[in-house]
């Protein structure tokens, strides 16, 4: 019996052992397991090989080179006759084609800038549109982690760019200001919060102020009020009232009652307009009391019921980026 449990016991050893050893192999293959030290990361090619390796799991769809095996995504370093130049020159060519495109001049680094923060604006001939956003959940790479990122490939047969990455052109600078949008809501996506925002709020509120029929306030240049007045007004709409958007209660002398914006007065007429932007118009002789509701929004209170955590973050990093002219 003891001998026959030393072999087990031997067997085991030997199996943990092979599993040690192919997972080891593994990580070797795929560029290690390279994490920044302390924790932090600078913005310089090293950092971005830590973010490139490590929490940005760039590598499970980009190889680099004959490092790694994903095939995903387009091959990053010296491939092949499809990837004749690694990144960090591929990228001028890149940005050529970006400026024809656009009609914006594009430096190299805005188009790795864009490559990252905008996946979809450019795709690779032959390759889906499935990169995921970094800035987002699961990832959620901050500003300065897909800096250190865009030095790293950058380095990748190119010259790296502090300048550009420190003082951004404006192309960058719109970019950047997504990405912050983003950490700022918790690891939103802009690009998805839009869509959140048509689909919930586009039927009372308007981004560029130029609806003047709609129940809610203008929100041309909202995020400019911060993240925690559009948390407030998306939570607790009633904690503050935008001036003119007063919630009005119209008492009728038959009983009847009426909510929402007293949005004509004048002469002997006044109008309501409710949550669902109808209009009702009322004769002022067959009002009882009219006053206005306060404490109370049209706006519905239960909005972040309908809402996931993750559509929350999303139009939370969109309205951010609202800032007018």
């Amino acid at each position: 019996m003891t001998a026959t449990m030393a072999r087990v016991a031997l067997f085991m050893f030997l199996l943990l052992g092979l599993f040690l050893w192919v997972g080891s192999t593994i990580t070797a293959m795929t560029g290690g397991d390279k994490r920044p030290k302390g924790g932090a990361v600078e913005v310089s090619p090293e950092g971005g090989e830590a973010i490139f390796w490590g929490k940005g799991r760039c590598f499970t769809c980009h190889s680099l080179g004959g490092q790694g095996s994903a095939v995903r995504c387009p091959n990053l370093g010296q491939f092949g006759d499809k990837f004749a130049l690694p990144i960090g020159a591929r990228a001028a060519e890149r940005a050529k084609e970006r400026s024809a495109k656009t009609g914006q001049t594009y430096t190299t680094t805005d188009y790795l800038v864009e490559s990252l923060a905008e996946p979809g604006a450019y795709v690779v001939e032959g390759y889906k549109n499935e990169m995921a956003i970094v800035y987002a959940p699961p990832i959620s790479l901050n500003l300065t982690e897909i800096k250190a990122v865009i030095a790293y490939l950058q380095s990748q047969g190119g010259d790296v760019d502090m300048e550009a990455l420190n003082k951004p052109s404006p192309i960058s600078q719109k970019f950047f200001a997504r990405i912050n949008a983003a950490s700022a809501a918790g690891g939103g996506d802009p690009g998805a919060g839009e869509v959140v925002f048509e689909d919930n709020c586009a039927e009372c509120h308007d981004l560029g102020g130029e609806d003047e029929e709609l129940p809610g306030p203008a929100l041309s240049g909202v995020g400019k009020k911060g993240l925690k007045f559009l948390a407030d007004a998306i939570l607790r709409p009633a904690k503050e009232i935008t001036k003119g958007f007063e919630t009005y209660q119209a008492v009728m002398k038959d009983g009847r009652k009426h909510v929402g914006l007293k949005s004509r007065d004048e002469g002997g007429e006044v109008d309501i307009t409710k949550a669902n932007g109808d209009v009702e118009t009322l004769a002022k002789a067959e009002i009882k009391e009219l006053k206005e509701d306060k404490g109370k929004s049209i706006m519905p209170e239960d909005l972040i019921e309908a809402l996931t955590v993750k559509d929350y973050q999303d139009v939370l990093s969109f309205l951010l980026l609202q800032k007018g002219e």
